[in-house]
This record gives structure tokens, C-alpha cells and sequence, in this order.
């Protein structure tokens, strides 16, 4: 089996598995800069936790023009619960201005425009372009790297290189998706420190599958 043909088989099971593939954090479409800010608050938290902050935060500061406005005191004291607060909370401020000033409130579309903004790589720039503007995307996050590697689809952990490498192989139409039910599928059952392996669906494909024969 080579290895494109190894990324469709894993690519069909998985959209067997989780047939719904989505994004697990919560934000209203038509303010897409909410995602934004919950992609930048996720990072080393869980997207539970920031599902419950996300809320408060934009409640208090329900429009783009509001967050721009607000003290990056406020918004570090809502964002507490994440980690990293006071990090976040500055370029959550900074992101919000220069959207307002320098887009006209419009989210860029491409990868290249999206990390000019603050605290924003190329994982969340991905993220914007598949869910937002539904073009191809690949977002590169550690459960994204971790099976890709045990797939054999990619070898490195270096999030550049492994997206570099799945561009050659995923179809672009299935790209996004695709990692999005990785996220699931790491959460549920390739996980990082035990993978479940004993329950894989990707079993017959995994080089790295450690079922005992």
C-alpha cells in the first residue's frame, strides 16, 4: 500500500466513523472572528474549557468593535481560565484592532494575510480558511502530527513540514475535514500516551499498530 493510498483508506474510515466532521470549539458563524479568538484561546487548553470562557467573553464584548475598544485588563480577566492570560488577552486586543484597521472587520481568506495578525501561525490561519471559507486547508495540531506520523503519512514534528507533506497526499477537498476528524479520533482513541489500538479502526492500515498477533 503506498501512502496516498494509505491517506484515502484513512480518510474513508474515518468519515465512516465520525460522519460529521466539525470543529469542537463554539462560535457564531456570522461573527467568524469569534473563531478566530477561540483558536488563539485553545492553545494549550482544552476546547471544553474555552467553550466556557468564550461565552462570558462575548457577552461582555458582543461585536469586533467592542473587543478592539476593550482594555486588554478586561479581557485578561475573562480569559484567566485558559492559561497563558495575559499572552492571549494582548494579542486577542491587538488581533481585534487590527482587524477593525486594517481589514475593515473582515477576516483576511488566505494563510498568508491571516498570520500578519498577532499570536495567529499557520495551524489557526489553516482553521480559518477550511471552516470559514471553505477552501482546502490543513490544520496541523498534535493529534493531527501524532497519527499522521503513526500513519506513516507524515515523519516529522515539525508542523510545517508535516502540512507540506500532506498537501502532496490528501485531496483537497477532503483535507480539512480529514484533520478535523483526527481531532476526534486522537481524543477518542489514538491517544498520546496509550493509543487504543486494540479497538482502531485504522488497525489493518497502521504501521505502527501494536495489536499483539
Amino acid at each position: 500500500m503506498t501512502t496516498q493510498e494509505r491517506a484515502l483508506a484513512a480518510i474513508q474510515k474515518l468519515k465512516e466513523l465520525y460522519p460529521d466532521a466539525e470543529c469542537s470549539l463554539d462560535y457564531i458563524p456570522e461573527k467568524p472572528y469569534e473563531l478566530l479568538i477561540s483558536v488563539r484561546l485553545a492553545a494549550q487548553c482544552t476546547d471544553a474549557r474555552v467553550n466556557l470562557v468564550t461565552p462570558v467573553l462575548f457577552e461582555k464584548f458582543p461585536t469586533l468593535e467592542a473587543l478592539a475598544s476593550a482594555q486588554v485588563e478586561e479581557i485578561e480577566e475573562i480569559v484567566k481560565p485558559c492559561g497563558l492570560y495575559k499572552t492571549k488577552a494582548r494579542d486577542i486586543s491587538a488581533t481585534c484592532k487590527m482587524l477593525r484597521d486594517v481589514y475593515g472587520g473582515v477576516l483576511p481568506d488566505t494563510v498568508e494575510e491571516l498570520t500578519k495578525l498577532p499570536g495567529i501561525g499557520r495551524k489557526t490561519a489553516n482553521l480559518i480558511v477550511g471552516d470559514i471559507y471553505k477552501k482546502p486547508a490543513v490544520v496541523c495540531d498534535t493529534h493531527c502530527i501524532r497519527i499522521t506520523n503513526r500513519l506513516g503519512l507524515s515523519d516529522t514534528k515539525d508542523p510545517a513540514k508535516v502540512e507540506k507533506q500532506l498537501w502532496k497526499i490528501l485531496p483537497p477537498e477532503e483535507s480539512n475535514n480529514f484533520c478535523h476528524r483526527l481531532v476526534h479520533f486522537g481524543r477518542a482513541v489514538c491517544k498520546a500516551r496509550k493509543p487504543d489500538c486494540g479497538s482502531c479502526i485504522l488497525a489493518d492500515i497502521c504501521p505502527s499498530c501494536q495489536i499483539p498477533e
